[in-house]
């Protein structure tokens, strides 16, 4: 019995040991590497489905509905406007199931009605890229939008006329380079360059620099031959700024000043077979001045033979 009250002690020992704290036994705090990060409780959550609509639409029916229910009509539909002046254009919708309608700009600013119009307006235009879009948004989620093409123009500040790389008079059938300036102009890919002499237009040339918005100076050039018949003459240049029926109705229009040309060339040459009969005639018309009626004095009469034969000796030879 003693030897199983001991037994059950020395069980019962380390099992109390084990279940309190002893001032004798403290175990060492594990080191860092032996820490694990504790794992989740496993708890088991019904699965969510998320769903958010989209503002662009890849079904049929959602496109019937862009198309035909989501009718959005700018006025006016191209807005052409100089820097720096107001500007305006209205949005509408004839559909009832967007009911919300606005503008937007590339600068952010943005603007919404829940009514069937909405303006959008600037007191002065001071940017040079400037893309209003009007959209409106469905009751299912989508929506749609349409872009307002504006021009923003600057008419020439001064176009001028020279000649590249010369001075001084020009020679006849030579070839020489006229080069019109236009300073300060916006957008120059809507410039129209005229060549004249006088009255009469050379040539036309346009930019190439068609994505360009602010205001540039750019030179065209032109390839002229003078003739003699252009001694004299002035040629000039004309800048027009071409901004279509929604533009101004007298297009903006500046001229240059006029360049006056001197033109030299080489006299013709006279053939040996001309020169003769000049000469005949100016001899005959000498003889003829001179020729005085018979009886008129010994001096005369000799006068006359004399021219005679001299006519007859330069037509023997």
């Amino acid at each position: 019995m003693c030897e199983a009250g001991w037994t059950l002690s020395l069980v019962l020992i380390p099992l109390i040991g084990s279940a309190t704290s002893s001032p004798f036994f403290s175990p060492a705090p594990p080191f860092l590497s032996q820490i694990s990060t504790p794992s989740p409780l496993p708890i088991n959550l019904p699965a969510l489905s998320l769903s958010f609509p989209s503002p662009t639409f890849t079904g049929s029916s959602t496109e019937s509905m862009t198309r035909v229910e989501c009718n959005l009509k700018i006025s006016p539909s191209i807005l052409v406007v100089r820097f720096g002046d107001p500007a305006k254009a209205n949005c509408s919708k004839s559909s009832t199931g967007f009911p919300m309608l606005g503008w937007v700009n590339t600068q952010g600013a943005s603007d919404t009605t829940m009514e069937s119009f909405l303006v959008w307006s600037v007191d002065k235009m001071t940017e040079w890229a400037v893309n209003p879009i009007c959209f409106a948004t469905s009751d299912q989620g989508g929506d749609c939008s349409s872009n307002l093409p504006l021009i923003v123009y600057k008419p020439p500040k001064k176009v001028s006329i020279q000649f590249l790389n010369h001075t001084g008079p020009m020679f006849e059938r030579h070839q020489y380079s006229l080069q019109c300036t236009v300073q300060d102009v916006a957008p120059v890919g809507n410039v129209i360059v005229t060549f004249y002499r006088g009255q009469t237009p050379l040539g036309q040339l346009r930019s190439n620099w068609t994505t360009e918005k602010t205001p540039v100076n750019e030179s065209f050039t032109l390839i002229i031959t003078p003739f003699k018949e252009d001694n004299g003459s002035q040629y000039w240049c004309e800048a027009k700024l071409e901004l279509g029926p929604a533009g101004p109705q007298h297009p903006p229009v500046e001229t240059s000043q006029n360049l006056t040309v001197m033109v030299l060339w080489n006299p013709e040459p006279i053939h040996p077979t001309k020169l003769h009969m000049k000469e005949e005639k100016h001899l005959d018309s000498e003889l003829k001045t001179n020729q005085q009626p018979l009886g008129s004095g010994t001096t005369n009469s000799y006068r006359g033979c004399f021219l005679w034969f001299a006519l007859l000796a330069h037509l023997i030879n």
